[in-house]
């Protein structure tokens, strides 16, 4: 669920959604949000919507609506991303860059840049502002506001980004050459790899500059999440003017006292939350308690200088995704997000108007992926890839699966663009030719034959248990299977933390969620990218990656969307098959929920929800 720019490997998005967190396809969708009607104005009216949506304030555009002056009511709103426990306050490292935990960190810790409902990115200017004040090379200066201050009191500086600068500096490292390592374990390295010195400004100072030594797409959202420098100056024992020094020396000698704390020191223990000295917050919200098994509790940061916190507590429910639509009846939850399906829709239709049911296109869309390890299948036959492509019922899947939800699915054939984006016709008219619309058994049987292989179990694994993918294997299976495979249903609770990183599969079977990012599929398709599971390669896809990623020309990065979408489907990376149905549901009486397309979730505005009347 993050809304990064998400350029190394990442966790488990909410199993809700059992998707993966990551890659961002290019370009933002359409505003899919219901209109809203007149019955109410500004002046604390609340306004009604169609489907019954309550709004304190109409949002001006796609981004968080202004709620002008107002104070934190008392109260709780409760929401799940899941079951999982909180694990740890830094949730930048690859062990903890989860939906799970980011719904809780991201509500705590303010960034410069978000994303709208429709990827669109806009600037969080009650913290700080950007602006471009060069092109050659590429400059972006930082300006924190004068006010924002961390809960304990201390102010934000550009130590805080310094030291974000150093912690994703790949070239501060342990050992030469191909052995060097990161001495920072985090989930991204490209603030280091684009910008090759530290961020100019002084340290306790409100203001610093990057400089790119080439241009970057994503550069809007470079600079996101930073955690306190002065608690890693503290707990390390380096002091902040040292731990700064070491940080622009590039020198991981010195910095290995900070590294340590860095990568593991704000790890938590269920039930255990750090205290605040040690885990402060900047955001509208900060960590009250913690009841291990069941939920966090987050309260108003009462030093936050800007809009406040609508609501005083905010509660993150550890809730099975198949208990939330019992736990929104019961007044457990208030805000979900379960996965669409026909059988959840209707339970939700049942509740009547208790509740309110937003749905939406989403940036979210599943896929299954080649393994393309060494001792796959189909690593080294593109004969097989074809047979097993021409076999897969994608229309069929969609039509029993995803349509029930959504009239207007249409299967996906592309990975950077949605049907429902502008650019995607064209995209796909330069790409795809349309020769695995329709199964055809028949050709896809000749190839098997062909490939001399007798041995074909295709093991297809996924997270469970989700429904919607079982289903989607015992389809994949009824066709395939008459084509000579042996498809067998390798649906695991831990694949992605055990059986994919081990390669026991064939093809995997899970979903990419999407923000509005430009460039963030390079580290999915790239031959270096950390978040190629499958091990692809290709050498015309990578130099498509290296030339949109290195531009800011919307121009190029149209041109290079349409080669790199080709190399995919010539060399069967995988096959796209549909867009996710977008589907939130919560208490009738709590207002400015949003759905959102992007990864975020309906979390993204949490500070904003408000029970009214």
């Amino acid at each position: 669920m993050k809304y990064t720019k998400l350029s190394a490997a990442a966790a488990l998005l909410a199993s809700s959604a059992l998707v993966m967190t990551a890659c961002a396809p290019g370009g933002p969708a359409e505003n899919n949000e219901s209109e809203e009607s007149a019955a109410g104005g500004s002046n604390g009216e609340v306004m009604t919507g169609d489907n019954g949506q309550k709004l304190t304030v109409e949002p001006a555009d796609t981004g968080k609506a202004d709620l002008g002056e107002i104070e934190t009511q008392d109260g709780s709103i409760a929401y799940s991303v899941g079951e999982d426990e909180f694990i740890s306050y830094n949730s930048m490292t690859p062990e903890t860059y989860s939906s799970y935990n980011s719904a809780i960190t991201e509500r705590m810790i303010s960034t410069f840049a978000y994303f709208g409902t429709d990827g669109e990115i806009y600037q969080n200017e009650e913290y700080g502002t950007y602006e471009k004040v060069a092109d050659d090379p590429l400059q972006v200066k930082y300006t924190i506001n004068e006010d924002a201050v961390w809960s304990d009191g201390t102010p934000v500086t550009a130590a805080d980004y310094i030291l974000k600068w150093g912690v994703e500096n790949p070239r501060i490292s342990t050992g030469e050459g191909e052995e060097a390592t990161p001495l920072f374990n985090a989930v991204s390295h490209t603030f280091g790899e684009y910008v090759p010195e530290a961020p100019e400004g002084a340290a306790d100072g409100k203001e610093f500059t990057i400089t790119f030594d080439e241009p970057y797409a994503d550069w809007p959202i470079m600079v996101d999440t930073a955690q306190p420098a002065h608690v890693v100056a503290e707990q390390s024992g380096m002091g902040m003017e040292a731990m700064i020094e070491a940080v622009q020396n590039e020198d991981a000698e010195a910095l290995a006292p900070a590294a340590e704390f860095w990568n593991t020191g704000w790890n938590t223990s269920p039930g255990e939350l750090p205290a605040e000295e040690l885990a402060p917050s900047n955001g509208q919200y900060k960590f009250k308690s913690w009841e291990p098994g069941q939920s966090i509790t987050l309260e108003a940061n009462e030093e936050y200088w800007g809009t406040p916190a609508a609501t005083q507590e905010l509660v993150i429910r550890f809730a099975a995704p198949e208990t939330h639509v019992q736990a929104l009846q019961n007044g457990d939850l208030n805000v979900i997000e379960p996965q669409a399906t026909v059988d959840t829709l209707e339970q939700l239709e049942g509740l009547g108007d208790q509740i309110v049911i937003q749905q939406a296109s989403s940036l979210t869309w599943e896929h299954l992926d080649f393994n393309f390890m060494e001792e796959s299948v189909f690593s080294d036959s593109p004969e097989l890839r074809e047979a097993f492509a021409l076999c897969v019922p994608r229309q069929n899947i969609v039509d029993n699966l995803i349509k029930p939800l959504n009239p207007d699915a249409t299967v996906m054939n592309a990975r950077e663009v949605f049907p429902f984006q502008e650019s995607y016709q064209e995209v796909v008219d330069a790409a795809y030719d349309g020769q695995y619309d329709e199964v055809d058994i028949e050709q896809a049987t000749q190839l098997v034959e062909e490939s001399g292989e007798t041995e074909l179990d295709v093991r297809i694994g996924y997270s469970q248990p989700n429904q919607r993918r079982t289903e989607t294997v015992a389809m994949i299976k009824s066709s395939c299977d008459e084509a000579g495979f042996n498809v067998i249903d390798a649906g695991h609770a831990d694949f992605f933390g055990v059986v994919q990183p081990a390669g026991d599969w064939e093809v995997a079977l899970f979903a990419w969620a999407g923000s509005g990012q430009i460039a963030s599929g390079r580290n999915i398709y790239h031959s270096t990218g950390a978040q190629n599971y499958s091990e692809f390669s290709n050498d015309e896809v990578d130099a498509a990656w290296d030339a949109l990623a290195g531009s800011v020309d919307p121009a190029v990065h149209a041109e290079q969307v349409k080669l790199i979408e080709r190399g995919l489907w010539e060399n069967l990376h995988g096959i796209p098959l549909y867009a996710h149905p977008g589907l939130v549901a919560h208490s009738a009486d709590v207002a400015n929920v949003r759905n959102t397309a992007t990864q975020s979730g309906a979390v993204w505005n949490a500070e904003q929800w408000v029970r009214v009347e």
